[in-house]
């Protein structure tokens, strides 16, 4: 017995030994990856300073990259570059913080790669080229004083003619669609360099001379916007690019951009049968609403147009175009009141939401959206971008305005703001992880907000029929937007086949669809992210409600799921289950 006790404790000391070493090996290992994420994350911004900008990082805010082929092998070279750098790490010896770390940086400079040699969407998107965008954010910041702001803005303005001669030599045989969006935009957001300039200006310390200086240059920059507008006008374009991205190269950006456990055949197989459900679930609804809102009328023997007519006579109740954003504005503190007495999760009262109408240069693909700071700049505003309904005709008003009637405008509150866009990408910023956030994963993003929807709703959120019927076809939306954007791009949708998906199986109004139309012809991938991400989402949720049984809290689930960043849900749940 004596001897037997020794060798196990020999055995012991051994395995504590050896534990010891790898255990300090591996914590060097990070150490060592943690300076090269800090290498690669500075020299990520210097060749992408507008990057940089839009996450609050603003050392290169006077720099404009002229897209020319100089800059393109610049990406690649770097790109390559940083993957030789990668392979000096062995994946499996890292920390679970740094093998996400590892897969979202390379999984980025891959698809840098992908973008320039296969997609080359600067030959036929024009709308890419715009420059905006870019100097809207430093009249808008807070993050300086006005006058070394609008210094930058100054010394910025200067490549901004050469920068669209580079776009012109890039361009060849783009899409119609994207070259008419390119010109809206451009002409749309050239009142940067104008109105909005000038007023700030006006409130400016900046010399006589100085402005002096900047107006002129504005001038030159108008011109120079101006003229690439009039150049796509003018364009000849005889063998358009089609829109459609093929089977192809849609396949390869799927999985670059949304990084999920699914192939996109699996994600649309899955929208197929869900699509099904939620029509099973809304029948039950409408069913017995029919008498509420359509008396004794006879029932119509096809299904969808019983769910149809009813869901039309509830759309009836909604705002006007004029009070829109106001109702919006009124209903966030709502919800933050709700969410707080629910203790579904915690939310900053630090970090400023300003609801604002959607500024031109963003202006003809989403009707509302969220401008997030970056990890750099955590406390300035977080905007919620709201698409103006005027110079609309009347008809397309109330179409869109029973779109988005008393009960989707709720729904559309919580996707956006809270406990949506707005909290997850607050939290995304708090991440000690400065990859999750710059690196964010579009799928988690959009998935977290229509996760949020049905949560807020499982919770006892306004609970009624009605809200529970417009709910579903508010889910049918993230669900169709993954038939129609695999549909499209890779099985030759028509447009007539689309409108009518959306219209009749999703029950959207006409405005509504035209509009989705219109996104699915300028966006490839995108519109399958929020049906992935709310599926792999709601999944894991279930998965660790069973594992967990009684000791399972929701609270904590949305608290440790969103600390892990804007990183992707099938890291995630490995990190969540491997704790579990």
């Amino acid at each position: 017995m004596k001897k037997l006790f020794v060798s196990i404790f020999v055995i012991t000391i051994l395995f504590s030994c050896n534990k010891s070493t790898k255990s300090n090996k591996d914590k060097a290992l990070d150490e060592k990856f943690d300076k090269y994420k800090a290498g690669f994350v500075t020299a990520l911004w210097q060749i992408n300073p507008d990057w940089a900008a839009a996450v609050g990082y603003h050392k290169f805010d006077a720099i404009l990259v002229i897209p020319d082929a100089a800059a393109d092998k610049k990406q690649l070279d770097f790109a390559n570059a940083q993957l030789d750098s990668l392979k000096q790490y062995h994946i499996e010896e890292l920390s679970d913080k740094n093998k996400t770390d590892f897969h979202m940086i390379k999984n980025q400079l891959e698809t840098t790669i992908f973008n320039i040699e296969e997609l080359k969407s600067s030959e036929w998107n024009p709308s890419q080229y715009n420059v905006c965008g870019s100097f809207a954010e430093i009249l808008n910041g807070n993050y300086d004083t006005a006058e070394v702001r609008l210094r930058a803005f100054n010394s910025k303005m200067n490549n901004i003619p050469a920068y669209y001669e580079a776009a012109k030599k890039n361009i060849r045989n783009p899409t119609i669609e994207h070259t008419q969006l390119a010109i809206d935009q451009n002409l749309g957001g050239s009142s940067v360099f104008e109105g909005d300039l000038s007023a700030a200006l006006e409130k400016s310390k900046l010399t006589v001379a100085e402005k002096k200086e900047m107006l002129g240059k504005a001038k030159v920059s108008v011109k120079a916007i101006t003229d690439y507008a009039e150049w796509l006008k003018k364009l000849p374009n005889k063998t358009p690019r089609s829109f459609r991205l093929g089977t192809a190269l849609y396949t390869k950006k799927f999985n670059f951009d949304i990084q999920s456990g699914y192939s996109a055949d699996e994600i649309y197989k899955i929208a197929l049968d869900h699509k099904k459900d939620l029509h099973d679930k809304m029948f039950v609804l409408a069913d017995k609403l029919w008498a509420k809102y359509k008396g004794n009328e006879p029932k119509p023997a096809d299904k969808l147009d019983l769910i149809k007519q009813v869901i039309d006579k509830i759309s009836l109740q909604h705002t006007t175009p004029e009070k829109f954003q106001s109702e919006i504005e009124k209903q966030i503190p709502e919800l933050t009141a709700y969410v707080k007495a629910k203790d579904l999760l915690y939310i900053d009262p630090s970090k400023p939401l300003v609801v604002r109408k959607e500024p031109a240069y963003m202006a003809g693909v989403a009707g509302a959206s969220i401008s997030a700071p970056g990890p750099y700049d955590k406390n300035a505003n977080t905007y919620y971008n709201v698409g103006s309904m005027s110079g609309w005709t009347a008809e397309n008003s109330e179409s869109y305005l029973r779109e988005y009637n008393d009960y989707i405008l709720q729904i559309l509150n919580i996707h956006e703001a809270i406990p949506g866009h707005y909290t997850q990408l607050v939290y995304s910023n708090q991440s000690p992880s400065i990859i999750k956030s710059i690196l964010g994963n579009g799928a988690m993003v959009e998935g977290w907000a229509v996760y949020a929807e049905k949560m807020m709703l499982e919770s006892g959120y306004k609970n009624s029929d009605e809200m529970w019927l417009m709910y579903y076809k508010w889910n049918l939306r993230a669900t169709c937007n993954t038939i129609l954007d695999i549909s499209v791009h890779t099985k030759n949708m028509s447009k007539e086949a689309a409108l009518d998906l959306l219209t009749r199986e999703a029950f959207q109004q006409q405005a509504e669809a035209d509009g989705k139309w219109k996104r699915v012809t300028l966006s490839q991938v995108q519109l399958c992210s929020y049906f992935t991400g709310y599926t792999e989402i709601y999944n894991l949720r279930e998965e660790l409600k069973k594992a967990q049984g009684d000791k399972f809290n929701l609270k904590q689930f949305h608290e440790k799921f969103l600390s892990f960043g804007s990183a992707p849900v099938k890291y995630i749940k490995e990190l969540m289950l491997s704790e579990e």
